[in-house]
């Protein structure tokens, strides 16, 4: 069974996908379909929809959508492709090391690694945590330096 990923371009569809996602993490891919590092991803979240489909669903938000602007500020999305996480509505954070809990910064190295983080998070959010730890080992979790304005 193929899965098509659902593209989002304006805020009402991100805001609906997010509020009508029930019991399941949503999966919401920041980025844009002409980038090397998104293709990768994007290639990983195709692989990988149906074996997660019972406990969570793929979207992919345009960053270069002028309505999803106001998504891109609130989640600081700087580096793309992002990968956000949510479950009922409330969004969810990993600690995989660095700074930043919000998001998933970079492309994920397998399918067995996207599948084992969404699980992880499904698990946690399950338990009633908003924060979980990542269960990949650090070598296989990409790396930025973080810079930040005006520090």
């Amino acid at each position: 069974m193929d899965y098509i990923l659902r593209t989002l371009r304006t805020k009402q569809e991100i805001d609906s996908i997010i509020r009508d996602t029930i019991d399941k993490v949503l999966v919401l891919r920041f980025g844009r379909a002409s980038d090397a590092v998104c293709l990768q991803l994007d290639d990983v979240l195709y692989k990988s929809a149906a074996e997660v489909s019972k406990f969570a669903t793929v979207a992919l938000a345009d960053v270069d959508s002028e309505e999803v602007q106001v998504y891109v500020k609130y989640f600081d999305i700087t580096l793309i492709p992002s990968t956000v996480f949510f479950f009922n509505a409330h969004h969810m954070k990993m600690d995989s090391g660095s700074a930043d809990h919000t998001k998933w910064n970079g492309a994920f190295q397998t399918k067995q690694d996207f599948i084992d983080v969404v699980e992880a998070i499904y698990r946690g959010a399950m338990k009633g945590k908003l924060i979980v730890t990542c269960p990949l080992p650090p070598e296989r979790i990409p790396r930025f330096q973080l810079l930040y304005k005006d520090v």
